[in-house]
């Protein structure tokens, strides 16, 4: 056996002096954090501020209460510290803390506690998270150009643009994760945009699916009369009919789900160029079908995540210089903001020549292409957040 090495006499001082600024009677309890997240960007509540979730653990297993005080750090100026008893539950504790907008801030937590014969409570325990930002949040949904099928890949410059891959927060470059494809997408310029005009940071939940029709974003079971022109998410019934087998609902449905009621500001959705003037004529889906079919599809998702989040729908039916419209498509989408089922996104369809891949023939964006695409959201959706609260329609209908 080799022999025992002794602890450096350095190391050993240490350890000493930390341990004697535990109160007696009191060891490390090995606080964790596993809310708020790195990178994690929350919705605020009001212009001014907003509440994080606060979860983690004391490091036991006991049942009882725990004594924290919590503090935000900016640009290297701390905020007050802020005292919450939280109960636990098996060591395991959640709270609410309320938190000002902007971003990028440290979260600091820190237990207190009392030893046997102590007066006053002392720090036993620390643990600190960052980044975290309170700021404006978005789902992203819809096919290939609210996805990562651009050509050129974009990156936030701005430094306060954060991405959701359903587990963790990281900033976000493309590809986004969650949605398909691994080129370009306009979320990280929508973001930096965004992010200057409203003075807080931005948080994306992108899940789009390249070529998809509305039909296949409909909940399992929903029927419709003709065929979009891919259909390994649809299936024909013997009466004739066909109908959504769900899998790009749920998806929506579970992106949505982690962020909690009023965890987001708004669904972003960009969709129905699969809808409009297919080459096969039986595929096209008629305009008032495609209206009621996207109502559907927002009114089911807000029933299955308990809360009404407003739904901003682009004007979108391009395909190829040529081939640049659907009237149809178009006034269905138009319907839907008139009907106040949703609110009005921007006309992409107008974005033609060297803002289109392919040297101006694809239906994709180049990457000029695709800020533009960023900048025209940011201005839908700034313009609406920075309107009067009384012009402004939260749930819309």
């Amino acid at each position: 056996m080799p022999p025992r090495r002794s602890l450096n006499p350095c190391l050993a001082a240490c350890l000493t002096l930390c341990l004697s600024n535990l109160a007696p009677g009191l060891a490390a309890a090995g606080l964790t954090l596993s809310s708020p997240l790195g990178h994690q960007v929350l919705q605020r509540h009001s212009m001014d501020r907003g509440t994080v979730p606060l979860e983690g653990t004391d490091g036991s297993n006991d049942d009882g209460t725990i004594h924290l005080e919590t503090r935000f750090v900016a640009d290297g100026r701390p905020g007050p510290w802020q005292r919450i008893d939280a109960p636990t539950v098996k060591g395991r504790f959640r709270c609410r803390i309320e938190m000002p907008a902007g971003g990028w801030f440290r979260l600091e937590v820190r237990r207190l506690g009392r030893g046997p014969g102590q007066a006053h409570e002392v720090v036993v325990d620390e643990a600190r998270i960052e980044p975290v930002g309170m700021g404006e949040v978005f789902v992203v949904a819809g096919q290939s150009n609210s996805a990562n099928h651009g050509e050129e890949r974009q990156a936030p410059r701005s430094g306060t643009v954060s991405t959701f891959d359903g587990t963790r927060w990281r900033p976000a470059h493309d590809p986004q994760p969650g949605a398909s494809g691994d080129g370009g997408s306009f979320l990280p310029p929508f973001g930096d945009a965004l992010s200057r005009r409203l003075g807080v940071p931005v948080g994306l939940v992108a899940c789009g699916i390249g070529a998809t029709s509305v039909r296949e974003w409909l909940p399992k079971g929903s029927r419709f009369p003709n065929p979009p022109t891919l259909t390994h998410r649809v299936r024909r019934l013997d009466s004739g009919q066909w109908e959504s087998d769900g899998a790009a609902f749920e998806g929506l449905v579970r992106r949505m789900e982690p962020l909690g009621p009023g965890g987001f500001r708004a669904v972003l959705w960009h969709q129905g160029e699969s809808d409009a003037n297919q080459a096969d004529a039986s595929r096209t889906l008629a305009g008032p079908l495609y209206r009621e079919l996207l109502g559907r599809v927002i009114r089911e998702s807000r029933q299955r995540i308990g809360w009404e989040p407003p739904w901003f729908v682009a004007q979108v039916s391009y395909h190829v210089p040529g081939d640049e419209a659907s009237a149809e498509i178009r006034a269905a989408q138009a319907a839907l903001w008139r009907d106040g089922l949703a609110l009005e996104g921007p006309d992409s369809d107008a974005l033609k020549g060297a803002l289109r891949d392919s040297g101006g023939k694809g239906v994709h964006f180049s990457g000029p292409g695709l800020r533009e695409h960023g900048l025209r959201w940011a201005e839908k959706v700034g313009g609406w957040i920075q309107s009067p609260p009384a012009h402004r329609n939260p749930t819309a209908r």
